[in-house]
């Protein structure tokens, strides 16, 4: 059974800016990064908050899908990140990475980015350079724009009597 860690937009909001303090100085650029490649859809909100702290006016994006709601797919690249050469001064974001499927596709188009994640989860977590939070493997991490507010009966109740 699969755990299930809900983000709530403030607390998104809190560590997209504690990954700006992180990424103060890494960049090339006068201390930042030439611009951002947000990987769609989990990395456009961060984007944007860290590109207001970093004060950083270009940005650009890239899509790669690999799976819907359901099933993992293989992975297809359906909007390149046209401006981000490859990759060098450029910081790449995203919410999250987890097994390292999408990070291993955009690390191939943009070898030479800075790749930063909100949230990484232990298999996905050696391809990035910078992250916040870690999360198990086997945790599933509800977005606040995946979400909406509902009552959740206790872990107590959810759990089993064995206290998983």
């Amino acid at each position: 059974m699969p755990r299930y860690y809900t983000v709530t937009w403030d607390q998104l909001h809190r560590d997209a800016k504690a990954l700006a303090w992180r990424l103060v100085g890494k960049g090339p650029v006068e201390g930042g990064f030439k611009g951002i490649v947000a990987i769609t859809r989990g990395g456009l909100i961060p984007a944007a908050i860290v590109a207001r702290e970093l004060d950083c006016r270009l940005i650009e994006s890239v899509s790669v899908v690999t799976y819907d709601e359901e099933e993992m797919g293989q992975p297809k690249v359906v909007k390149p990140p046209v401006a981000a050469g490859d990759g060098a001064g450029w910081l790449v974001l995203d919410d999250l990475v987890d097994t390292g499927t999408t990070a291993r596709v955009v690390r191939g188009l943009l070898p030479g980015a800075h790749f930063a994640t909100i949230y990484a989860k232990p298999a996905g977590r050696p391809l990035v350079d910078s992250f916040i939070t870690e999360v198990s493997q086997d945790t599933w991490i509800l977005f606040p724009w995946d979400t909406e507010p509902q009552f959740v009966a206790p872990i107590i109740k959810t759990a089993g009597a064995a206290g998983a």
